[in-house]
């Protein structure tokens, strides 16, 4: 029996679900609906979410046969286009109702364009007034190339979900990013209550890293410390970024802004399924809950979670212990800083090759 509580109690510690999914199965089937009245406030998708639904599935493929005689980039655009428009109408009663803190659809600006500032500035605006929904957020990733461009959108009042946040140093630079895009937007006048930003911290791919390289010098030496190191880097540096987040969101600068109406950009935390069958299925989700954050979701851990998830306020806690898991696994030569490095440039990479996929996929169906 599934439990309308383990979500809605959530939002009563100060967190909203999304879903990271999205298709044209469950916007046609009413299945989303459904989901929203079980308490779903918003939704992310990302190039490999796109070629699951697309290639995996014949739902498009009526749609690209209709449009198959434009270029294949203009029939993914299309696609995915009407798939979030169809989406932000269905979270626009929670919108509307949450004043603009929920009800959000993410998508992700072509990936391609990843290390080019102007060029990922210049398409976002043309995403921005093609998806002309005022509850969509665009993707740009948390890199060097990307804070500018965060900047830049936020000042225009365009809202941005900043993604593939792996380090503390990311984070920071993302939410700098994100006062400094809206200190220029009030200062030309513009309304900074009209524009939001979730910072997406990715999750378990660092356990997932950082386990494999304990396992690896478990292989030399059996050690009690490093297996009970296992499974706790994820958790302990999303505590610190959390920490950073409500050092910048209670600075002297952030209350200026907030007086004229702003609202925080709220940490979401990202990759949360759990990739290791030894840890609890809902570990990403019991062990982040907290005030101001967003959790979003794959549809198996949305399933486990409302079937035995059992919320309380976890993320702000333990944080000596966070600092000194990290200060350990240094200590044994792995800094989590490089590790957050290396996921970053994989992330990056692994989005653009899901897109070239989505591409090839639609150029073949198109054809045939």
């Amino acid at each position: 029996m599934l439990s309308l509580n383990s979500i809605k109690d959530l939002k009563k510690l100060g967190q909203s679900i999304w879903i990271d999914n999205i298709n044209r199965k469950m916007l046609d089937s009413g299945e989303l609906k459904k989901m929203i009245g079980l308490g779903l406030l918003g939704m992310t998708s990302n190039p490999t979410i796109f070629d699951k639904a697309i290639s995996g599935s014949a739902d498009y493929d009526g749609a690209i046969k209709k449009l198959g005689k434009r270029p294949v980039f203009e029939i993914y655009d299309e696609l995915t286009v009407k798939d979030v428009q169809d989406a932000a109408d269905n979270f626009r009663e929670i919108f509307d109702k949450t004043e603009g803190l929920d009800g959000y659809v993410s998508l992700e600006v072509n990936p391609k364009l990843a290390n080019k500032s102007k060029e990922t500035i210049d398409e976002a605006l043309r995403l921005h007034k093609k998806v002309d929904r005022p509850n969509v957020m665009f993707k740009i990733p948390s890199t060097k190339e990307g804070f500018p461009v965060v900047k830049a959108l936020i000042s225009k009042g365009i809202n941005v979900n900043v993604t593939l946040i792996f380090s503390v140093e990311q984070y920071v630079n993302t939410a700098k990013a994100y006062v400094e895009g809206l200190t220029e937007l009030k200062k030309s006048g513009g309304d900074v209550k009209r524009v939001a930003s979730v910072a997406s911290v990715f999750v378990s791919r660092i356990d997932s890293l950082i386990d494999k390289l304990l396992d690896e010098k478990l292989k030399e030496k059996s050690d009690p410390e490093l297996e009970s190191l296992k499974g706790k880097a994820a958790v302990a540096n999303s505590k610190l970024i959390y920490q950073e987040y409500l050092n910048i969101f209670s600075s002297p600068d952030w209350k200026e802004l907030a007086k004229a109406g702003a609202g925080v950009q709220r940490v979401l935390w990202a990759s949360t399924s759990t990739k290791n069958p030894a840890y609890s299925d809902v570990k990403y989700v019991a062990e982040l809950v907290g005030k101001d954050t967003v959790n979003t979701l794959p549809d198996s851990t949305w399933a486990a979670f409302l079937d035995h998830g059992k919320p309380s306020d976890a993320v702000a806690g333990g944080v000596p212990e966070a600092k000194k898991v990290v200060s350990q696994l240094k200590s044994l030569g792995i800094d989590i800083d490089q590790v957050c490095a290396k996921l970053l440039e994989d992330g990056v990479k692994a989005f653009e090759k899901s897109f070239e996929s989505l591409l090839k996929s639609i150029e073949k169906k198109a054809s045939s």
